[in-house]
């Protein structure tokens, strides 16, 4: 589709969002911001499909393209300030996407990780970004080592994102993924990373039953087809985390604290998501992106 129907779907389906989850007004005090907030996140989701992943970038983007259609887009800087307000929002939003598209339902759930590096491991020592918070782990994908955090990312069987969070990256995989399977139930595939037999007994009583593929010292019982199976299903979430990767930067970090890290890595997994549901509300694969919008 062109460009300008994407803008206009996409702030349709962020201010349908917005009515739904915001029955009383967001401030109570002070004058209301000019652009409004579904202004705001339409221009981010947009901006960060079309690969802009930095907040100067889809401003000035906007400003230079679109101003005419966003005729109330001041400052670059009060536009970075409303969109990190409402990090909390976007949260809320991606979780009733999530739940419309009907991704905690789904009985079929993959699990894994990537990582997210502050800087080149040799500068570790000297970065002052995230001191005690961030950490030193290994990415075998690319067989080095870094400094900074590592995503974590549940994907239902159609690819829509069901649950997500980060953490320093010395922080097992395994431990977080209770905390993002809270409410799903079915099966979850994961790699060899995951294998803990506390973990898969803990989720068992939750009825949720975690498949991994067996080390080399473990004995497999199970049909080699089920296996096989499970590899091929796997593989959806690597898809989606090259997705995000490629399409959407989510490995860079920009962000110098926390908070703003968490906004920029939910706009990221929000812009994700509604790009899946206007495949699916358009008749086309959810996963497939490429064509989605004429650029």
């Amino acid at each position: 589709m062109p460009v300008e129907d994407f803008i206009i779907y996409v702030y349709c389906c962020v201010d349908n969002l917005y009515t739904q989850i915001c029955q009383k007004p967001l401030r109570s005090r002070g004058f209301q911001p000019k652009l409004t907030d579904s202004e705001v996140i339409t221009m981010e989701l947009v901006g960060e499909f079309m690969g802009k992943d930095q907040d100067k970038l889809i401003w000035r983007y906007f400003r230079n393209h679109w101003h005419q259609w966003f005729p109330n887009l001041g400052s670059r800087s009060n536009f970075v300030k409303q969109s990190a307000n409402l990090c909390l929002l976007k949260q809320k939003m991606l979780k009733h996407l999530s739940e419309r598209l009907g991704a905690t339902e789904d009985k079929i759930h993959m699990v894994d990780g990537f990582p997210m590096p502050i800087c080149k491991i040799t500068r570790a020592a000297k970065s002052k970004s995230f001191k005690g918070e961030a950490g030193y782990s290994y990415c075998a994908a690319k067989d080095e080592k870094y400094y900074g955090f590592k995503g974590h990312l549940v994907i239902s069987f159609d690819g829509v994102i069901s649950g997500q969070t980060f953490a320093a990256a010395q922080v097992d995989e395994r431990d977080v993924v209770e905390e993002m399977t809270l409410n799903l139930h079915g099966l979850l595939i994961g790699d060899k990373g995951y294998i803990r037999p506390h973990l898969k007994e803990d989720l068992a009583r939750r009825g949720l039953d975690l498949e991994t593929p067996l080390r080399k010292n473990m004995t497999e019982t199970r049909p080699k087809d089920f296996v096989y199976k499970l590899m091929k299903v796997r593989r959806r979430v690597e898809t989606v985390i090259g997705q995000l990767v490629e399409r959407f930067n989510i490995e860079t970090v920009w962000a110098r604290d926390i908070f703003h890290l968490t906004n920029r890595f939910t706009r990221k997994l929000l812009s994700h998501t509604v790009g899946v549901f206007l495949n699916i509300f358009l008749g086309r694969e959810p996963l497939q992106f490429e064509g989605l919008v004429e650029i």
